[in-house]
């Protein structure tokens, strides 16, 4: 199963794909993770990344392509994967075309009110970087972290008028990748409002048609 997942800050990617990767038997590959990975093992292209990093840039799509195309070769991502974080622009999506051929691309659709009520209620703990939910994580005692008894904090992106901000940048971003890829007949729109189990189920379904 190759597929794309595709949504908004706080829809759940992260959560799904953790499910997807046990069910399908195939690696999650997140382009951040690659960054990282590449960085801390002073790869040639982990090299140029920190580079540009530093600098305060943007990573090029032919850097970003190249350490996809780099990943998928491995012989774990031969029959399947789950890309998350790539493509973001159509021309990423084209040169993916290139590399695989994609069996679908799951777009996770969640209302923006939703998207401001889960992440705003997102705390953390600063040393531990653990993270509660004020409705459907709490803490034991209100705004203290449970293991270290630290005051938890609410990261300044996860404030709503930066949430709104960063999903009107994801919308412009992402819409002619939605565009694209419903064209080709590849998107499949899964409900995000519900438990992660019921999300999974949905989507599961939507790729067994």
């Amino acid at each position: 199963m190759k597929l794309v997942f595709l949504g908004p800050p706080g829809a759940g990617k992260g959560t799904i794909a953790a499910k997807a990767k046990e069910y399908y038997s195939i690696p999650h590959i997140s382009t951040g993770d690659l960054f990282r990975s590449a960085i801390a093992n002073e790869t040639e292209l982990g090299k140029q990344v920190k580079a540009i990093l530093a600098a305060g840039d943007l990573v090029p799509d032919s850097i970003t392509i190249a350490m996809v195309k780099e990943r998928l070769a491995k012989d774990d991502a031969k029959k399947g994967f789950i890309l998350d974080g790539f493509p973001r622009t159509v021309a990423q999506a084209e040169a993916l075309e290139k590399m695989s051929k994609l069996d679908a691309v799951v777009n996770f659709v969640l209302d923006e009110d939703i998207v401001v009520r889960r992440l705003s209620g997102r705390r953390m703990c600063k040393s531990t970087g653990r993270i509660y939910h004020i409705e459907t994580l709490p803490p034991k005692v209100e705004g203290i972290d449970d293991e270290t008894g630290e005051p938890l904090i609410q990261r300044p992106d996860d404030m709503p008028e930066a949430i709104t901000n960063r999903l009107k940048v994801y919308e412009k971003s992402t819409e002619p990748l939605i565009g694209f890829y419903r064209a080709k007949g590849l998107l499949r729109d899964i409900d995000a409002s519900t438990t992660p189990d019921e999300v999974m189920a949905s989507m599961v379904r939507a790729l067994r048609k």
